[in-house]
């Protein structure tokens, strides 16, 4: 995956955030996908080929392997943050669209005592206000709701953060219970911490920017 086009598109995004967002946006990238990119893919490289149990029956490694792990974590997490990054996109769509509205007013002529050319219309500053508000925050609240859904999913598919050195399967076509050890499983188990601090962070500021949202928008309104 190309890690640095989404920085790209969502580096854009960024000049239209609230100092939190730009919070939420340094922390996506510098905990999350440095980490996922530099140290991740080092630690569950050996995943599949180190997973070793205690049986030659043909098949039943693989069978306990997928039962234990339904789905590598790094790819959770890859999908996790290609998710949690999608709703940012639907403010740059929101500006751009609003934008090239005022651009094509300007070349009717609608808009010539407001603007002097189509640059100052390019350059202008963007405030969250109207029907960028709303698309603002139901972003924010997109991406609140993708962080529990897939921090949930974490627990839910592999019992728990902790990865255990030692698990058992009596599947078929293992002929018994059988046991298998997983390589650096204490490594793992800090990595996988980590990950999800870092996501619990990342709900707490968009928590944050809601509220920080819903107050302006709140004290606006009081002001008429």
């Amino acid at each position: 995956m190309d890690w640095g086009a989404l920085w790209a598109i969502l580096g854009g995004v960024n000049k239209y955030s609230t100092s939190i967002g730009r919070i939420w946006l340094t922390v996506l990238f510098i905990f999350r996908v440095m980490i996922l990119v530099v140290a991740t893919k080092e630690v569950w490289g050996d995943e599949q080929a180190d997973f070793v149990c205690n049986t030659l029956q043909p098949g039943c490694k693989n069978v306990c392997y997928d039962h234990h792990f339904p789905i590598s974590h790094i790819r959770l997490w890859a999908l996790q943050l290609i998710f949690v990054s999608t709703p940012a996109l639907l403010v740059a769509m929101h500006v751009a669209y609003w934008k090239h509205e005022k651009k094509r007013k300007f070349i009717k002529g609608e808009m010539k005592d407001d603007f002097k050319n189509i640059e100052e219309i390019k350059n202008e500053k963007v405030r969250i206000e109207g029907s960028l508000w709303w698309t603002y925050i139901s972003s924010v609240f997109f991406r609140l709701i993708f962080e529990g859904a897939f921090t949930y999913a974490f627990y839910f598919l592999y019992d728990g953060f902790f990865m255990q050195r030692l698990v058992q399967c009596t599947n078929l076509p293992c002929p018994n219970t059988v046991d298998c050890f997983i390589s650096r499983p204490t490594e793992k188990t800090v990595f996988t911490i980590f990950m999800i601090s870092v996501s619990g962070i990342c709900m707490l500021l968009n928590i944050t920017e809601m509220c920080y949202l819903l107050f302006k928008y709140c004290s606006g309104r009081s002001k008429r």
